[in-house]
This record gives structure tokens, C-alpha cells and sequence, in this order.
């Protein structure tokens, strides 16, 4: 059984072609500017069995003609992965993509097991300095970058994703770090730059909870744009993903 937050069957931002998005309960960051607060809770959401999700995954699985997956994410779904394992099994004997979105925190024997089952990661990097890192998340990065060279040894395919934010993950020095972390290694198949938006501003009022980057403003396409141009100068493939 998982508990599962919500499901999205047309998703088109969760991996390439067009993805039946999981989004699984229970996160342990803190992020200041998350925009789904409400799956972040361990406690939350509905409890559905492995043989329900196949089943509603196999059923629209016609519609796609070949050029589509099924995506995980959350909160974060590797919290879960003891029990995303079974599904993932089942998953591969019908033949479909799996990528996970996960902010790669979470290391176990569970997660060690679940990932040759996995075609694609998502890689969520909140910051590359440990410092800001932990102000944006309450968490260190230490986890997340040893998850990254994990992936990077083992062969297997990821992209990494980062959130732009007008004065905390912009700054001109980290970005060249974050380039110069990462440029060499050959399983990073692109950068996506995802600009921050206030839309799941209005989830934290619901939840009576204060919005920490009250006043920030969305990023602009120019300042994504412009840190688009620095990446490029690490990475052979850097999109914006609006």
C-alpha cells in the first residue's frame, strides 16, 4: 500500500513525453517556497494498493502510443520506496518508462534496491552551498549531492532541476559552482531551470501556515534567461521549464 497524495494521468512537465503522474505523501524538507505544503505531512492523504495504481496506469496506456511514462513524485516518493518497489516490478513487465522526482535526500537499502528499476531521475538541487541550502530546506545537501554522484557511478540517467528564486538560489557565484560541480558528469542529460511562482502561495493560508518568501516575486523569463546563458557554459543542454 501506498499513501498517495494525488494523480495527475496527462502530466507533460514530470519527464519526457507525456507522464501518469504519482504524487506520493511525505516530504522531510522544509522548502520556504513549496507550492504543494499539503503533501508534505506523513500522515496525509489516501492509502491505495499497488494492484489499483496498475491497473488505472494500464487503462490509458493505449491513448499514449508509445511516447509516454510513469512518474513518481511528491512531497518525496523515495521515502516510500520500500513500497514503490512492488509497483515498479510490475511496471517494467508492461513495459513502460519510469522516472522518479525526488529531492534525493533520502538514502537506504530500500532506495539502493528501487533504483535499477528506475530509467530516469529528476534530481531536485535547492542549492548547491550547504549554507543557503539548509535556510532554504532546513536540511543539508551533503545527502543529495552523495545521491547524485551515486547516480553519476552507477550509469544511470538523470536531470537535474533547479528552482530559480529572486535572491536565494540566483546568486552569480553558485551558479557557476553548481556548473562547475557538475559539468563533467556524462549521465546529466540537461539542466532544467524551473522559475519560481507564488501559485501554492493560497495552500499556505488554507493550512494556516505562514508563507516565508512573502513579498518575493515570481522570477522574470530575463533573469531565467540570463542564468539559462550561465549554465550553458558547463552543460550542453539547459532548458526553462515554465
Amino acid at each position: 500500500m501506498l499513501r498517495i497524495h494525488s494523480i495527475e494521468s496527462f502530466g507533460t512537465h514530470e519527464g519526457p513525453g507525456i507522464r501518469f503522474v504519482l504524487f506520493l505523501q511525505g516530504c522531510f524538507f522544509k522548502c520556504l517556497y513549496c507550492h504543494n505544503p499539503d503533501t508534505i505531512s506523513l500522515e496525509w492523504g489516501k492509502m491505495m494498493s499497488v494492484e489499483d495504481i496498475v491497473k488505472q496506469v494500464i487503462q490509458v496506456k493505449p491513448y499514449f502510443r508509445g511516447k509516454w511514462g510513469f512518474t513518481v513524485s511528491g512531497g518525496e516518493p523515495l521515502i516510500q520506496a520500500k513500497e514503490l518497489f512492488p509497483l515498479f516490478k510490475k511496471l517494467k513487465k508492461e513495459w513502460i518508462h519510469i522516472a522518479v522526482d525526488t529531492n534525493g535526500f533520502w538514502r537506504n537499502d530500500d532506495v539502493k534496491n528501487l533504483i535499477p528499476l528506475v530509467d530516469l531521475f529528476l534530481v531536485d538541487i535547492k542549492h548547491i552551498n550547504n549554507d543557503w541550502h539548509q535556510k532554504l530546506t532546513g536540511k543539508s545537501n551533503e545527502n543529495i549531492l552523495k545521491f547524485v554522484d551515486y547516480l553519476e557511478s552507477i550509469g544511470k540517467a538523470m536531470r537535474i532541476r533547479y528552482v530559480l528564486v529572486t535572491g536565494w538560489t540566483d546568486q552569480e557565484e553558485y551558479i557557476k559552482e553548481l556548473g562547475e560541480k557538475f559539468w563533467f558528469y556524462k549521465n546529466i542529460e540537461r539542466i532544467e531551470i524551473l522559475p519560481y511562482h507564488q501559485l501554492g502561495v493560497y495552500k499556505w493560508k488554507e493550512l494556516w501556515r505562514k508563507y516565508w518568501l512573502e513579498g518575493i516575486p515570481s522570477t522574470k523569463i530575463e533573469q531565467a534567461e540570463e542564468v539559462k546563458k550561465q549554465l550553458e557554459a558547463y552543460f550542453k543542454k539547459v532548458v526553462i521549464r515554465a
